[in-house]
């Protein structure tokens, strides 16, 4: 990417320049509501790209990993050519679910129940007893597929019939994030979190540090609250950075605990002391730090609960050296995260008081906001 184009797309904005006067939180149903909560299901997780994992889980032929969205269980599995295929996880015979666990690796997908067997692509390899049915042809009968795509690695799938085409729909960050090597990176660690809150109570916590200094006393010393800048403050793409003290790392020591994840660039020491901090609609987290990169996946359970898988991932070279430390990111992070799900456990309660009515944002509130608008755009 040429450099002009680099530093364009990383000119910031103060939070405050693009808040919204008289911005509210969301009404009360938007919380609660078993049919708000389902029409979700259908307008935004049903038709939307949404994150379900990262390449480097499938890094060898027959590796697969399973995925429920939108109450649709996915196969995603690397065939023995190296490409990436999503199908549903519902055997051509009579529907039965073909894997129960969650990930591992496979020469074949076979059906549990009468041994139908599909090739790593999908298709249909093996029918046993079904040569002397009149007119079958194994060809008929390939394992349903998704709409899959990666970007930067990530890997992507849609549940509509006929989606906008990924790398349209992430055109707006094109070539943004080229030089942090997501792509490339291995994760360290994953740990799932149990949320007892609304989905979008974790999207807001996310983008604002408004409640840092009393929620986060930890974070707030190494990374100032009010430092934050915002280059994306519309749209599905939300975020910008915070800075980070410097000579300081996100962990728990306070120090750097793998070298660069991102490759050498012209911008100076300034760049290298930042933490970028992007919301990816409708279920990606994207914590960029010098040294690691941390994606949470959020999956909505009920309007009350939510599930939270947590990667972090580093540089693959950084697993081979003696001065590697990744629980000291990954310990500081678990801390700071379940400090963030106990206040938006909190909010959960709240909210469904009967006195609950929607409050004003604060001009450090303007992602949540942005965020806000983006999600009743869709639901209208």
């Amino acid at each position: 990417m040429p450099l002009s184009q680099t530093i364009a797309t990383r000119t910031f904005r103060k939070t405050a320049d693009t808040f919204a006067a008289g911005a509210k939180t969301l009404e009360q149903k938007y919380f609660v509501s078993p049919e708000v909560f389902a029409e979700e299901q259908e307008k935004i997780f049903s038709k939307q790209w949404v994150l379900v994992g990262h390449q480097g889980e499938l890094a060898k032929a027959g590796d697969y990993l399973v995925a429920e969205v939108a109450r649709e269980s996915l196969v995603i599995v690397r065939d023995k050519g190296g490409e990436v295929h999503g199908f549903y996880n519902v055997c051509r015979h009579r529907g039965t679910r073909l894997r129960e666990d969650r990930n591992g690796r496979l020469s074949a997908i076979q059906c549990p129940y009468h041994a139908w067997t599909y090739g790593l692509d999908g298709r249909l390899l093996g029918a046993p007893h079904m040569d002397d049915v009149p007119g079958f042809d194994k060809a008929d009968y390939s394992l349903h597929a998704v709409n899959l795509a990666l970007w930067e690695g990530f890997i992507f799938v849609n549940l509509g019939d006929s989606p906008t085409p990924l790398e349209e729909w992430f055109a707006p960050l094109a070539g943004k994030f080229s030089h942090w090597n997501l792509a490339k990176l291995r994760s360290a660690k994953r740990i799932e979190y149990d949320v007892r809150a609304n989905w979008k109570l974790m999207f807001e916590n996310y983008s604002e540090c408004y409640h840092c200094p009393g929620v986060h006393p930890m974070l707030s010393k190494v990374s100032p609250y009010d430092s934050a800048e915002n280059d994306l403050a519309k749209g599905p793409f939300l975020g910008g950075f915070m800075s980070i003290n410097k000579g300081r790392s996100l962990t728990m020591s306070g120090d750097a605990c793998a070298f660069p994840v991102k490759e050498e660039e012209e911008e100076g020491e300034e760049e290298k002391q930042r933490v970028f901090y992007y919301s990816i609609f409708p279920n990606m987290l994207l914590s960029m730090h010098p040294e690691y990169v941390m994606v949470h996946q959020l999956w909505p359970q009920s309007p009350e609960r939510t599930l939270i898988l947590c990667d972090w991932f580093f540089h693959p070279e950084a697993f081979d050296r003696a001065d590697f430390n990744p629980d000291d990111a990954i310990e500081f992070w678990d801390m700071t995260n379940r400090q963030d799900w106990h206040v938006c456990e909190l909010s959960q309660q709240g909210i469904v008081s009967r006195v609950y009515e929607p409050g004003p944002y604060s001009s450090r509130e303007s992602i949540p906001a942005a965020w806000d608008r983006e999600y009743l755009r869709y639901m209208r």
